[in-house]
């Protein structure tokens, strides 16, 4: 059980991590949430499916084994970067109840998954990935409140206007990242998904700009977090984060593609007018 405020706000909350119990066997709000998040991702897909060229069954196959591969993608990875306290402990590397999953790892892992389902059904694999991306953000969005339900994923000391209090951030007013990065991601949901209707040139350029999207906001939400995973090496006395340094690669790379594709879209074009 939280106590949860916003003094900035004017909001108090009294939350509680277990949603319901069944036989004895907790049902978390984290959980739910998550469940959620797939829910709406799955019928934004369903709706949408047809604009971007995706047969719906085969599309539901991919989230199927996409959902399974991106959890255990999510906590590989989280093993992975916490590798010197599962060594020493590897009967806990499958108790995610306790916590410990990733989102970038969620993220490896549902690709893998979901766009090898998709080769082996001979799909194309640009406008589902597009279609993945958008549905990604909405997971993300809706998910990200499992973290408010369990007061993690949250940031350093602050006394800005959104900043938050309760038992489990020791009382201490911090900033809360799983708002940010919420807001950010369902901002995100609107802004590709009227990118994709009424500007997109070629399937894969929203793909490109989610990741741009997505990168930009946890290359500075990631520099606010307690919790962050680290890469195992220091660069003078900073050790870098292993998502900040992720997410600035790959906003930096996609950038440069997008760079690039427009230009090579745009000379075609050029060439095809001037054959014309």
């Amino acid at each position: 059980m939280f106590n949860v405020s916003f003094p900035g706000l004017g909001l108090e909350f009294t939350i509680n991590r277990v949603a319901f119990s069944i036989g004895g066997f907790n049902i978390y709000w984290y959980a739910i949430c998550i469940a959620s998040g797939v829910i709406l991702a799955l019928l934004y897909a369903y709706f949408n499916a047809k604009r971007f060229s995706v047969d719906l069954d085969k599309l539901i196959n991919c989230f199927i084994v996409g959902m399974i591969t991106a959890i255990l993608g999510a906590r590989l990875y989280y093993v992975a970067f916490k590798w010197d306290y599962f060594s020493q402990n590897p009967s806990d590397i499958l108790n995610i109840r306790d916590g410990g999953i990733a989102i970038y790892g969620a993220i490896i892992g549902a690709l893998l998954g979901g766009l090898t389902v998709a080769k082996i059904q001979k799909m194309k694999l640009l406008p589902v990935l597009d279609l993945a991306m958008i549905c990604f953000l909405i997971g993300q969005a809706v998910g990200r409140w499992g973290n408010f339900m369990n007061q993690e994923a949250y940031g350093v000391e602050t006394d800005s206007l959104f900043r938050m209090v309760s038992e489990g951030t020791h009382g201490v007013a911090v900033h809360p990242c799983f708002l940010y990065e919420s807001v950010w991601c369902a901002l995100g949901v609107l802004v590709l998904h009227i990118f994709s209707k009424k500007w997109q040139k070629y399937f894969g350029q929203v793909s490109l700009l989610y990741m741009v999207w997505y990168g930009l906001e946890r290359t500075f939400v990631e520099d606010l977090r307690t919790d962050s995973l680290y890469l195992p090496f220091m660069i003078g006395d900073y050790q870098p984060r292993v998502s900040q340094v992720l997410s600035l690669v790959l906003v930096v790379v996609c950038i440069v593609l997008l760079i690039i594709f427009r230009n090579k879209n745009d000379h075609i074009k050029e060439k095809s007018v001037c054959g014309g």
